[in-house]
């Protein structure tokens, strides 16, 4: 056989040739398109996980400082509000507004607050004389879409806490005595 071929082309491959001169223009706008919506995407995520790590940041300090108003009773008996005893013989401990508050003040002025923006106490209050209600608020600054929140976000949280004792005369352990 010589180098040449006797017959042209034919099938598939006459088809795409044929198809390749018709096609005129670029992909870079779809390319462009599409890395600008996938970093759309990552800033989103980030600063929805920013929020969601600040926020539980804020109440995980809630929590504590709930849990110290908690303990904010007066074990001593020397106070106005010293343990009672209820008719069963078990000791309730009884909680006021103004000790839970000294004492949230008291232990956020311990604690290591950095990084946290604009933190208030926006209540510190004994509801049932038992339990200590602790609000705290605090603003979210985005770590990188700042010019959309330049003031940031405020985020509020709320924890309630309750101390048990045990001992003798204390309430019983278990979820008949709240322990």
């Amino acid at each position: 056989m010589s180098g040449g071929r006797p017959w042209p082309r034919r099938g598939r491959a006459s088809i795409v040739r044929a198809g390749a001169h018709e096609d005129d223009g670029s992909i870079l706008p779809l390319v462009i398109a599409s890395c600008a919506l996938g970093l759309a995407v990552i800033l989103m995520v980030s600063a929805a996980s920013s929020l969601y790590l600040e926020r539980v940041r804020l109440f995980s300090l809630a929590d504590a400082a709930a849990l110290a108003g908690a303990e904010s009773f007066d074990v001593d008996g020397d106070g106005a509000a010293a343990i009672a005893v209820d008719d069963d013989g078990v000791a309730l401990p009884p909680l006021t507004d103004a000790g839970v508050a000294s004492t949230v003040a008291a232990f956020l002025a311990d604690e290591p607050t950095a990084g946290i923006h604009d933190l208030h106490v926006d209540g510190a209050t004994a509801p049932d004389g038992r339990s200590a209600r602790v609000t705290l608020s605090a603003t979210w600054i985005p770590p990188v879409a700042s010019l959309f929140a330049p003031d940031g976000v405020r985020i509020d949280v709320t924890s309630t806490a309750r101390s048990v004792l045990v001992g003798p005369g204390a309430a019983p352990v278990g979820p008949g005595g709240g322990g």
